[in-house]
């Protein structure tokens, strides 16, 4: 069982058009909640079983509250719906103690670019690295002035003159102009993605054809790119504990299997985003279907994410 905590819903603000923030504090009146690192999330249970990720946006050093932000997402699988129209201001959520498996890295130059919500976390990159007297720069690309989440904030604060905002909906010439950002690969500089996939896919596609080595570019999705999959086979999966075999028939996770038979795997995104239910492979081949694994070790075959990947073969044994 993961370590959770309560906090309360202190504050609930609409930041932009179907975005909404909450903030989060100690259910006790502690003046101080533990701490947490410039690109770190916690998990928010919103309901029985489910649970969603949400990056801290507030600058790192206040350690009287969490803020997250939310997009109201149309095709939402309940997440965004409940913090938007069901948590309010006094209530309690249950939460998990602040990760981080985005965090920054130094470099003598450091690159933001955000694709809409995911800002977030790199908001708060921001506010780490303009404390220090980090070099860096932030890349904010959205729909339009109206969709930007934390526009004011920024514009009023230490590290404004070190933004560019890119709005679909504007003026050429203030378009993200990637080829000219990342012309000239830098050995002491680094990238931090995050948003959607499309547009971190475009980045790294991007910074990859022009020479950046993948060890300089990080990144963050913010949901996986929902794929229509026909080339389902039914496997089996094997416990290492038990030597029991069950049967994952196409079209079911091995997590929904799994718990239907009293073997609990944590979940969170479901989507292969944020490793939670991250599992050894002892034997056998896996299908990754994830964007969590990097390249390295999705070709190690050594672990997988049940909420979404497969088998390449008739049997995987994992460690449980």
């Amino acid at each position: 069982m993961m370590n959770t905590m309560h906090v309360k819903v202190t504050r609930k603000t609409v930041e932009a058009a179907g975005i909404v923030s909450l903030e989060l504090a100690a259910l006790d009146g502690a003046p101080a909640l533990p701490p947490f690192s410039a690109g770190a999330h916690v998990d928010v249970h919103l309901g029985e079983k489910l649970v969603r990720q949400y990056s801290l946006c507030n600058d790192q050093v206040e350690q009287h509250r969490y803020q997250i932000a939310v997009l109201r997402d149309p095709k939402s699988r309940g997440g965004s719906n409940a913090v938007h129209d069901t948590v309010q201001v006094g209530d309690v959520l249950t939460i998990s103690p602040p990760r981080n498996h985005f965090a920054l890295v130094p470099a003598r130059r450091t690159l933001l670019l955000a694709g809409g919500i995911g800002v977030t976390p790199l908001l708060c990159m921001a506010e780490r690295l303009s404390r220090i007297g980090a070099v860096f720069e932030l890349h904010y690309c959205s729909r339009s002035q109206e969709s930007t989440a934390f526009r004011g904030r920024i514009l009023t604060s230490s590290f404004a003159s070190r933004v560019r905002f890119h709005f679909d909906d504007g003026a050429p010439q203030q378009k993200l102009d990637l080829a000219t950002l990342l012309a000239k690969p830098e050995a002491d500089t680094h990238i931090y993605l995050c948003g959607p996939g499309g547009f971190i896919d475009h980045v790294r596609t991007t910074a990859a054809g022009l020479g950046w080595p993948a060890d300089q570019i990080h990144l963050e999705y913010f949901g996986a790119a929902v794929t229509a999959i026909t080339d389902d086979a039914a496997f089996e999966v094997r416990l290492a504990s038990s030597g029991k075999c069950y049967a994952i028939p196409p079209g079911r996770t091995v997590t929904t299997v799994l718990a239907e038979q009293g073997i609990e795997i944590p979940v969170a995104c479901e989507q292969g985003v944020c490793g939670t239910c991250l599992t050894r492979v002892l034997d056998g081949l896996p299908q990754h279907r994830d964007v969590y694994l990097t390249d390295e070790e999705r070709s190690r075959n050594d672990q997988f994410t049940p909420c979404c990947s497969r088998a390449l073969g008739p049997t995987l044994v994992l460690d449980l």
